[in-house]
């Protein structure tokens, strides 16, 4: 978890203009989520979901290695992760992800926006409240005040700091800033097809429109003709 305070994964081949939260979401969950953080439900290819160009997905997938079977001498092998391919866990298990969180499992990010109680204003206020305790208060080990819990602590140190990322389109990273952003990004990765069904059912509900037109018109002919003398 230490590695929330330092942009590990910088933009290059990201988008080069972020201009939505959604876009700004994404740079901060790539400098800064991402060290510990999964998405596992979602793929590169989503991405284009948010304005991302497929060259831009595809240099982002490339910097990442996913598993790819078994070698001559039966070890596991890598490759660069395609399109196609989940983004999936920084860490290689979920042993390996305990044992570097101290124990704890950082929670997968693809639905934590529907799974939180509390949604995406839960999230916005975890992330800004976090403050020095009080004097002569006493934290377990391992633990970080945060105002927004309800003992007053949480596992995860403050991932969110001023300055910490610098966005594409100058947008100010303030706490707030990069809090809203990065939440509006989880909100579209709990449903990342979700505009895409939206374009799908005004199409069928246009079809339908349309089918039912032609059918009132060729019944009004039929029974024209039925009640037409001969």
């Amino acid at each position: 978890m230490k590695r929330f305070f330092i942009a590990t994964l910088l933009l290059a081949g990201g988008s080069a203009h972020a201009s939505t939260p959604e876009q700004r979401g994404l740079q901060v969950f790539r400098q800064v989520c991402s060290s510990c953080h999964s998405l596992n439900y979602v793929t590169y290819s989503d991405l284009t979901g948010l304005g991302i160009s497929v060259p831009d997905i595809k240099s982002y997938a490339s910097q990442h290695q996913v598993p790819d079977g078994l070698d001559e001498d039966g070890d596991p092998k890598t490759r660069p992760a395609h399109p196609s391919d989940h983004i999936g866990s920084p860490y290689p298990s979920e042993s390996m992800a305990r044992m570097a969180n101290h124990g704890g499992l950082p929670p997968d990010f693809s639905r934590l926006a529907l799974t939180q109680e509390g949604g995406p204003q839960r999230i916005i206020h975890i992330l800004k409240s976090y403050t020095a305790p009080p004097a002569g208060t006493t934290l377990p080990p391992g633990a970080f005040y945060n105002t927004a819990m309800p003992h007053l602590h949480i596992a995860m140190p403050q991932p969110l700091h001023d300055g910490q990322v610098k966005y594409a389109d100058g947008t100010t990273a303030t706490i707030s800033q990069m809090a809203n952003d990065v939440t509006a990004f989880l909100n579209w990765t709990a449903r990342p097809h979700l505009q895409a069904r939206h374009r799908t059912g005004i199409f069928v509900l246009a079809y339908l429109a349309g089918l039912a037109v032609l059918l009132g018109i060729l019944k009004h002919r039929v029974w024209k003709r039925l009640k037409s003398p001969e």
